[in-house]
């Protein structure tokens, strides 16, 4: 009897924003499928993957609010072609210059405007369709088939090179605005780069490689352990401009937490869902940083009230500053030479450790030895003869004791002499 296959779920990320922009939290959720609300959490951070009956319920009840969600996006849209899908419909091109953010199209921009509806092609004409098609008309050239090639498969090596020059620009200036350091974004960047090229399989599967990549990047660079790298210990210059050093230095008092929220809403263009499940928090969680955030901001710089404002400001912050990237070959051999390097450790870790062991079990004790106790010297005690001839009265003696009895009673009476 062989077992059906278990039905594919999206990416956890994938998992949450379906929940939140279905306005259901995960207590609702987990009392749908059937499991606790610590399950669900496992499952939307993707520490734990469900099983059997479970991941069948799950499954299906992600597919319907999947299902909603479609349905949302194209009752929104009344002016496009009805035989068009979300999925199917063209997207806006991005751009990365001199943009913050390669996700064009946001609602957060107020330069960025959605193209028009393709017109829909017009019915050909039949028979019956004009006055002057009828019987005496000549039938026309037959129509030439366009023959277009079929699309060339990218190797791994091209898809991440394509996806490092689309991304690697935008997201080395929104590192920049979380750490203020031009060094330290270009390296959270490639780092971030470097591991997705680990996980490639991974990262090629997932619905935004880019916001993969972005994840891993911010992770790295607002990590506390950056603080005791002795490269902070020496501050980077300044922005030469006066209004880009202030917005800077505004940002950069920000909590980390915060931070990252306006970057990501403000900066990026992402929706507020799509913001809590990048920063792991809850939807009303990260409004409420977004709001601190925009406060402290707007409180040193009040011109920055505005979002619409302070988006353009963050975008002219990020662009004003010449950051390079390197180029994907060397971002991939660089990731390749420090996992042989990683994995070259390892093994000699490991094999050191084996050694380690069989020596122990080698050299090892089988049984226990008591412990010596340290000598004492002794004091009174005569001094041991050396053996010697026997002297008269001991020869009497000996005589006397073997030709008496050795044993019986008798030996044992007293005898009066």
């Amino acid at each position: 009897m062989t077992r059906r296959p278990a039905p594919p779920l999206p990416p956890p990320k994938a998992r949450r924003h379906l929940r939140e922009t279905a306005a259901l939290t995960q207590t609702q959720l987990a009392s749908r499928v059937g499991v606790t609300p610590g399950t669900v959490r496992a499952w939307e951070s993707g520490r734990t993957t469900p099983r059997g009956r479970k991941r069948e319920a799950y499954a299906k009840l992600l597919k319907t609010l999947a299902d909603e969600e479609t349905a949302r996006r194209t009752t929104r849209t009344p002016h496009s072609h009805p035989e068009s899908t979300p999925e199917t419909a063209p997207a806006p091109a991005p751009t990365l210059a001199p943009t913050l953010s390669p996700n064009s199209g946001s609602a957060s921009d107020p330069a960025r405007k959605p193209l028009p509806p393709e017109p829909c092609p017009a019915p050909e004409s039949g028979p019956e369709s004009g006055p002057e098609s009828g019987p005496e008309s000549e039938p026309g050239p037959e129509p030439v088939t366009e023959v277009r090639p079929a699309p060339v498969a990218l190797t791994p090596a091209q898809a991440f090179d394509a996806l490092y020059e689309f991304g690697a620009p935008a997201l080395v200036r929104q590192t920049y605005l979380l750490t203020g350091r031009r060094e330290q974004a270009r390296e959270a960047v490639e780092r971030a780069f470097q591991t997705a090229w680990e996980h490639w399989p991974e990262v090629a599967r997932d619905r935004d490689p880019v916001g993969w990549v972005r994840a891993t990047a911010y992770e790295y660079a607002l990590s506390p352990w950056q603080r005791l790298r002795p490269r902070h210990r020496h501050p980077e210059p300044p922005p030469a401009d006066p209004g880009d050093r202030t917005l800077l230095n505004t940002l950069l008092r920000l909590p980390p937490r915060h931070r990252r929220t306006l970057v990501l809403y403000d900066g990026v263009g992402l929706d507020l869902p799509e913001t809590a499940a990048e920063t792991e928090a809850s939807t009303p969680t990260a409004a409420n940083r977004l709001l601190r955030a925009r406060e402290a901001v707007a409180g040193r710089l009040p011109a920055l009230a505005d979002p619409q404002v302070l988006h353009r400001r963050l975008a002219e912050l990020a662009s004003n500053e010449r950051l390079g990237a390197a180029r994907p070959h060397a971002v991939r051999g660089d990731g390749e030479r420090r996992a042989r390097f990683w994995t070259r450790a390892a093994i000699a870790f490991t094999a050191a450790l084996i050694g380690t062991t069989a020596l122990t079990v080698r050299t090892a004790p089988t049984h226990y030895e008591p412990p010596v106790s340290p000598g004492q010297a002794v004091r009174g005690v005569p001094p041991r003869v050396a053996q010697g001839s026997l002297s008269d009265e001991e020869l009497e003696l000996r005589h006397k004791l073997r030709d008496q009895l050795q044993d019986g009673p008798e030996r044992l009476s007293p005898r009066l002499e």
